[in-house]
């Protein structure tokens, strides 16, 4: 879920931080810094989040029966 109330802050999801890689970005409040910091100035934006992936439907076998009349 992407707005959760319990939203784990950290510089990756603030909308004042943007990725260079590696595990560093760049604060428009603090300079460089590790993504999985977080400081006073931390504003939630859901579009940085990336939602899990749901899960994969195992595929059905069909058979023969089904497809008569």
């Amino acid at each position: 879920m992407l707005f959760r109330e319990d939203i784990e802050s950290c510089c990756e999801y603030c909308r004042y931080c943007r990725s260079m890689g590696d595990g560093e970005g760049v604060c428009e409040r603090r300079g460089i810094v590790n993504i999985s910091s977080c400081c006073r100035h931390f504003r939630y934006d859901p579009l940085r989040r990336t939602p899990e992936r749901p899960a994969a439907v195992a595929p059905r076998v069909h058979t023969e029966d089904e497809f008569s009349l």
